[in-house]
């Protein structure tokens, strides 16, 4: 059994996109369970949203996709990640180049062209978008950091603790993702400085494990202490 998940919110810009990548995955993993996963925060939560459907998978050592409701990656490659990630404690990214289409290639892509075929910007050190793991994989080295809240930095930081935890960095395997043109959130504001505050201690603790372990480990005792009756 193999488990996609994908973080999602309703909004009018991305319904395209998501309608896509759903369809993507129904045709690409037949066998496959998808799960859409929101919270509820009132800003999106990505990191959070990643970390509960993780929460929803029973057995341990099940083989999960988490995709953002707007990228796909390319068949080989995801199969190779899928058959990989079950058993070597690492999580995998099912690409070596990450295409962002933007607004002509998305447009393209909707009217039928073939992905690799559709205007892409080339992203360099991407490590966003498609994740293969399994909840032991990602709980070794804490999930995501629930602390990033709106857009950025959550996935550079779990890079870092991925790759300071587990040794070493997620493994790539060859092939493209592609990620669609939508309408794009607020970079500014007092949470993206929070956001970029919180990515700096990240950047700081690298390499060391300890630091990064206690930063990991300071992220889950915050969220302990917001359940209900805990203070």
């Amino acid at each position: 059994m193999v488990t996609v998940i994908v973080p999602w919110r309703r909004t009018p810009t991305r319904e395209p996109a998501y309608d896509w990548v759903i369809d993507w995955y129904r045709r690409a993993l037949p066998d496959a369970r998808i799960i859409s996963v929101d919270s509820d925060d009132e800003l999106f939560n990505l990191a959070r949203c990643r970390n509960l459907g993780i929460a929803e998978i029973m057995d341990p050592d099940e083989v999960v996709v988490i995709s953002d409701a707007d990228t796909f990656p390319e068949p080989t490659a995801l199969g190779a990640a899928i058959l990989a990630a079950a058993d070597s404690g690492l999580v995998h990214l099912p690409y070596s180049e990450y295409h962002w289409l933007g607004a002509r290639g998305t447009e393209q892509l909707l009217e039928g062209t073939i992905p690799t075929d559709c205007d892409y910007e080339l992203v360099a050190g991407a490590c966003s978008g498609v994740y293969v793991t399994t909840p032991r994989t990602w709980w070794a080295h804490g999930g995501q950091d629930e602390r990033f809240r709106g857009w950025g930095f959550e996935d550079a930081a779990w890079y870092l603790a991925h790759e300071s935890l587990l040794g070493e960095p997620p493994r790539r395997h060859p092939g493209a993702v592609f990620a669609m043109h939508h309408a794009t959130q607020l970079r500014e504001g007092e949470q993206y400085d929070r956001n970029a505050a919180l990515a700096a201690r990240y950047r700081d603790a690298s390499g060391d494990r300890e630091r990064m372990r206690q930063l990991v480990e300071e992220e889950s005792a915050a969220k302990a202490r917001s359940l209900p009756g805990v203070s």
